[in-house]
């Protein structure tokens, strides 16, 4: 089904055909028989359940931040099959992210180009749809960012009020500081300032009768040294994971022309192409951490193959996006079966 309305999707611009194609499966939820019809989309995925940071997820295949930024659509991916659903990238107040175009197809290579800049509703407005939602909800990840007109010097100020709204309402939390399309963000990774997050965010989850699951989302440009670092404050801040990777500012080996790409301009780099460095990645993470940190491996996952190489590297659970894009409803299913 997916293939035959692909095309007719693909003749918008990206963005525009994300709000027809979503908003189209949330209509589906109101009519009669429609979570069927989601669920025939999608297939019978493989039961393959797994307990992790004290979380049951019924498969290790999510989907990443970025999809379902404000919670629009939580109810209607669970029909697709995934085993948890990252909402977010959310910021204490809303904020409209960079101009449009700023989210790029590249076709050739299975591969999007964004630089949406935490475009989001604000955080007050995700809690509040997170409230409506049934008691038989999937797995839920929050990620929290900052407002970009927020100095690096007071980010904590931004993450620490993003984790106090969610914490009754999310299973566990992702602090993105490798997103490339926020000006000055990737330095929050450096040392100093990345303790200063995640032991306030600590401080005060852990003061709590029930402390969240922190993770760190990372960027898959960092060098060696950079990782190391992050595996340290990872060690000293307790955080009960990794995500690797967001996405790249790299763009080598890609079929699209350096004409077409300095059309698109800047931007992080997803799918396919980012495949082997987030897996470079992830073995390396998993070859200098304890193994009470898991890992997520994100990054060029769109079918079995790199779903069993990221476990083989160490990942724990995976999670996509572009390949969603890509494939549709019946990507979960390919991708666990």
């Amino acid at each position: 089904m997916y293939n035959i309305l692909k095309p007719l999707l693909f003749s918008f611009n990206p963005e525009q055909a994300h709000k027809i194609a979503m908003n189209s499966a949330k209509m589906c939820l109101t009519l009669p028989f429609g979570r069927q019809a989601l669920r025939i989309m999608a297939g019978k995925a493989d039961d393959d359940p797994v307990e992790l940071f004290g979380i049951k997820f019924k498969n290790r295949v999510g989907l990443a931040a970025g999809f379902d930024k404000n919670g629009h659509y939580i109810q209607v991916l669970e029909q697709f099959g995934f085993g948890h659903i990252e909402v977010g990238t959310v910021t204490p107040r809303p904020q409209p992210g960079n101009p449009q175009p700023r989210l790029f197809r590249l076709q050739a290579d299975k591969a999007l180009i964004n630089r949406m800049g935490f475009n989001n509703l604000g955080v007050h407005q995700l809690a509040e749809r997170l409230r409506q939602l049934p008691p038989d909800r999937p797995v839920i990840g929050g990620n929290i960012g900052k407002n970009k007109d927020t100095a690096n010097e007071d980010a904590w100020k931004d993450y620490l009020y993003c984790f106090r709204q969610l914490h009754s309402l999310v299973d566990y939390f992702t602090v993105n500081l490798s997103s490339p399309n926020t000006p000055g963000l990737r330095a929050l990774q450096e040392k100093e300032p990345l303790i200063r997050i995640l032991s306030g965010i600590q401080e005060y989850n852990k003061g709590l009768a029930d402390p969240r699951p922190v993770l760190l989302k990372i960027s898959p440009d960092n060098e060696v040294a950079v990782l190391d670092d992050i595996i340290e404050v990872a060690r000293q801040c307790e955080l009960s994971g990794l995500i690797a990777t967001n996405t790249t500012v790299d763009r080598a080996g890609l079929s699209i022309s350096p004409a077409e790409l300095e059309m698109i301009g800047a931007g992080g780099l997803s799918g396919q192409p980012l495949k082997q460095r987030s897996l470079n990645v992830v073995r390396y993470l998993r070859s200098h951490i304890p193994a009470e940190i898991k890992i997520i491996g994100v990054g060029g996952i769109s079918g079995h193959d790199d779903y069993e190489n990221m476990a083989d590297a160490g990942a724990a659970l995976v999670q996509l996006y572009t390949a969603f894009i890509y494939q549709g409803p019946g990507i979960v299913k390919n991708i666990i079966s």
